[in-house]
């Protein structure tokens, strides 16, 4: 017999310390109390030994081989109760757990609402870059190069003639060069101003919309408008128009609403006057039409434009317009 069997037990403890899983336990236990094992070999050897030693070597052949197949059992049992204790079980009676669905976001909710409102009045919608030259986004727009009006919109300049466009109202003449009256469109899209504050940001969106036909009038402006707000808001929702300046329209005037938050008896937020500012508006200037080959004696028409996270605040209440692009999901949960 080359090993003795307390070598063989010593050799198979060793193994045994160092066996890292279940498997390489139950491999151990098959290599040496298995049938072809090195305890099952060294018990069928016992008869080539003296009559003398064969007892005492069989009595702790049986004892080695009892003791090693009680630890393999119990290193196994140990393993497979850890992994037990660590299993992450499902509990059956546990309530399910929902899955959180997503939701568009505030101001995409309002762009849709808002082009909902003047589709349903016969607007269709249009879309233009938001890379412009300087033609479309000032020139044929009444605003000549070095006009006072290009400082409101200062914007940020890809070129000395392209531009990253300062409202969508661009749209009009690229659409009124392609389409002979009637036109009837609203222009949602961003834009970009060089403003950060509590209530602007660079980059903004807006609506702005445009008619044009026979015999369009300032009544028809007023009439669509105040649909749109009481629609929006609700119908009790006053307006007022104020006279004002736009390079592109004349006469222009800004639109105010009653203070959704006061209801018109003068807080923090409309500053104690009982008016918000939502939008701007006026009957397209005649250079404007003679920009895209209008006839002026023949068609008149107007426009609007406002900017959507405005009337987002207005509707939701919300003081901070930076909330809009914090990317804070207790935040846009809400909506």
């Amino acid at each position: 017999m080359e090993k003795t069997i307390a070598q063989i037990e010593k050799e198979a403890l060793k193994e045994l310390e160092a066996a890292p899983d279940s498997e390489s336990i139950k491999a151990i236990s098959a290599r040496y109390l298995g049938r072809k094992g090195a305890v099952t070999r060294y018990l069928r050897n016992i008869s080539t030994l003296s009559l003398e030693l064969r007892p005492e070597a069989g009595e702790k052949a049986n004892k080695t081989k009892k003791t090693l197949d009680a630890l393999f059992k119990k290193a196994l049992n140990k393993l497979e109760s850890a992994h037990i204790e660590t299993d992450d079980r499902i509990d059956v009676s546990l309530p399910g757990r929902a899955v959180r669905q997503g939701s568009l976001h505030p101001i995409t909710q309002i762009t849709q609402q808002i082009c909902d409102i003047f589709i349903r009045l016969g607007f269709d919608v249009a879309e233009g870059p938001e890379v412009e030259t300087d033609y479309y986004n000032f020139e044929a727009l009444n605003i000549p190069k070095n006009h006072p009006a290009r400082d409101m919109q200062d914007t940020f300049y890809i070129s000395n003639n392209i531009v990253l466009r300062t409202h969508t109202s661009p749209t009009q003449p690229r659409i009124m060069e392609k389409q002979k009256p009637p036109v009837r469109i609203i222009a949602p899209g961003k834009v970009y101003r060089c403003d950060s504050d509590l209530t602007h940001t660079p980059m903004f969106h807006q609506v702005e919309g445009l008619l044009v036909d026979k015999n369009v009038s300032f009544g028809d402006l007023k009439g669509v408008l105040t649909t749109f707000v009481h629609q929006m808001f609700d119908k009790e929702t006053g307006l007022r128009f104020r006279p004002s300046f736009f390079p592109f329209t004349e006469p222009s005037a800004e639109v105010d609403i009653r203070c959704v938050i006061c209801k018109g008896d003068g807080c923090r937020v409309c500053s104690k006057t009982g008016w918000l500012e939502v939008l701007g508006a006026g009957m397209v200037h005649p250079a404007v039409f003679e920009n895209v080959g209008y006839d002026t004696t023949r068609y008149t028409g107007f426009a609007f434009g406002m900017g959507v996270e405005r009337i987002a605040m207005l509707k939701y209440g919300i003081d901070d317009i930076r909330k809009y692009f914090e990317n804070d999901l207790r935040f846009l949960r809400q909506f």
